[in-house]
């Protein structure tokens, strides 16, 4: 159902601006890499592809978008992350380096996979706190890192060189992806949090 409504609110939301304003601008989307509440502003890699079941999270440079002062306009603040891609059958996973400004393609070493675990799951929920379990966990002595994606459902833990365990946590997450309506480039103004929106909520 969740793959529904984002599928959903992608169609709808160009017809809606469109309605909305009377006069057609340009919809950009993408991950949100970078996010500064205190200077409005988001930074994201956008999405090569047009097709939102098979997106690309490739486009560079990356770009960023000042944000609407409307909060009616704004939607729920994005969650920031590096992770662009798991591709689980190749043991890859596509991160990108702000030190380089790159996307990078690591190999990692696999550890343990589970699959078919659903968001409810109690390896990946706190039933007692009733929340998410955080992820990823990074585990130095061990030299692994664990993550839970959600949209494959697969809880997995990989190792990879020294080198990478010690970047930022937020390097393994994947940042929430986003839909931005614009008619200036640089200068949003609607922001859609496709990942935290559900269309259907009343």
């Amino acid at each position: 159902m969740k793959k529904s409504y984002r599928i959903i609110a992608l169609t709808l939301m160009p017809i809606m601006i469109t309605l909305g304003c009377g006069e057609l601008g340009k919809v950009d989307q993408g991950r949100v890499i970078q996010f500064d509440k205190a200077k409005g502003t988001a930074t994201l890699i956008r999405d090569k592809n047009t097709d939102p079941q098979n997106p690309d999270y490739s486009y560079l440079p990356p770009i960023t978008y000042t944000l609407p002062a409307d909060p009616q306009e704004m939607g729920p603040d994005p969650k920031v992350g590096l992770r662009l891609k798991l591709d689980i059958p190749k043991k890859e996973i596509v991160i990108f380096d702000p030190a380089t400004r790159t996307i990078k393609t690591l190999q990692y070493n696999l550890v343990d996979q589970k699959e078919n675990i659903t968001k409810e799951d109690p390896l990946v929920f706190d039933k007692d706190k009733d929340k998410p379990k955080p992820f990823p966990v990074i585990d130095r002595e061990k030299k692994t890192i664990t993550l839970y994606s959600k949209k494959q459902q697969t809880l997995i833990t990989f190792s990879l060189p020294d080198e990478y365990l010690a970047l930022p946590e937020y390097t393994w997450d994947s940042g929430d992806e986003v839909r931005i309506y614009y008619k200036e480039v640089g200068k949003a103004r609607r922001f859609m949090n496709v990942t935290k929106t559900d269309i259907f909520k009343k």
